[in-house]
């Protein structure tokens, strides 16, 4: 049996997936390329994802569910809806911006990426979306916020809010002046929820 540090895992598999991504882009990175990477043969890759397509989609999932994982904290926490509601877009804000301006190569690759994986970008979508539902309901419950449909509500806020996290405003978020209209856009947001 190869030393446990040797035992190929899927959690393996997908950080150098990532890395042969980094390294090659989407368009050229092959599962030979990972197989390689990881000293094993294709068709140990394939044991543990069926096809290319599904190792790319799991990898995307991977990289999104990095910054839903992040926010749960924050949704968890039993403090003031709005305060709660202040931090997670910031949060969130803060996340996007470092995963756009730390690897840029990367970003990159994984906006390729989530175009293919319609089903991995909807269902992190609705992941963040129920987390503001959670911070909305919660607010609705102690009286701090009024929305007669948290769900409605919730999908309202993050389209509201779409500049800040939908990474085809990326460029944007190094711009002079960004931060003001973040806080005045989640500003604006607080003030219509306040009951």
């Amino acid at each position: 049996m190869a030393p446990t540090s040797q035992i190929l895992t899927a959690e393996r598999i997908l950080e150098a997936t990532e890395e042969v991504l980094r390294r090659h882009g989407p368009a050229k990175a092959t599962v030979v390329d990972v197989a390689r990477a990881l000293g094993v043969s294709h068709g140990s890759v394939y044991r543990h994802f069926r096809t290319k397509a599904a190792l790319r989609e799991a990898v995307t999932k991977r990289w999104l569910d990095r910054t839903s994982e992040s926010l749960l904290g924050i949704v968890a926490e039993d403090r003031d809806p709005e305060a709660r509601l202040r931090d997670w877009f910031s949060a969130l804000f803060a996340a996007k911006r470092r995963k756009a301006g730390d690897d840029p190569e990367l970003f990159a690759t994984y906006m390729a990426l989530t175009g293919e994986n319609g089903d991995a970008v909807g269902e992190h979508l609705a992941d963040l979306i129920g987390q503001l539902r959670r911070i909305v309901e919660a607010g609705v419950d102690a009286g701090a916020f009024t929305a007669d449909d948290p769900e409605a509500t919730a999908r309202a806020l993050f389209h509201a809010s779409r500049r800040f996290h939908d990474p085809r405003y990326a460029p944007e978020w190094e711009q002079p002046g960004v931060e003001g209209d973040f806080r005045a856009v989640v500003d604006l947001l607080l003030r219509g929820l306040r009951a």
